[in-house]
């Protein structure tokens, strides 16, 4: 048995004797391909999206809105807390907000408070809201005016 080093030839071939193997990946017809999928791709997803397309009826039913009516609950300067306009005793609180979460199924709470409201009692507000299963909470502020730069000479 011989070892032969050296390029790598097929023993049929008796045409050219030395000639190398060629072990480069020729990407050319790779590139075509994925230029052709590329194009494809590009005509058939509009397609795609836009559906069938119909000539709906028209008709004279009122428009179906599917955007519920957003919940507000606002604590005033005093600490009362109020259900949109609606004032809510303190006692009465944590059966309303467990009955506001059966109601709003994984909607966002809006929750307005006075700045003049200690800490303690905006926590305690929103600890009830979580202990009664209301998640989705979202604080709301005026956005403060952009800061003017020294006039002063």
């Amino acid at each position: 048995m011989a070892i032969q080093s050296g390029p790598m030839r097929d023993p049929d071939d008796d045409d050219e004797p030395d000639a190398p193997v060629v072990a480069e990946i020729n990407v050319t017809p790779l590139v075509d391909v994925m230029l052709v999928l590329l194009i494809i791709f590009m005509v058939t997803a509009p397609l795609m999206m836009a559906g069938v397309p119909l000539h709906l009826p028209q008709s004279n039913a009122a428009r179906q809105t599917l955007v519920p009516k957003p919940i507000v609950l606002s604590l005033d300067a005093e600490g009362h807390v109020f259900l949109g306009d609606t004032p809510i005793p303190d006692a009465a609180l944590p059966d309303r907000l467990r009955a506001l979460a059966r109601e709003a199924d994984q909607q966002t709470v809006y929750v307005r408070a006075d700045q003049a409201l200690p800490y303690g009692t905006v926590m305690r507000v929103l600890g009830e809201m979580t202990s009664a299963g209301l998640t989705r909470l979202s604080l709301v502020s005026v956005q403060q005016p952009p800061a003017r730069p020294d006039t002063a000479k």
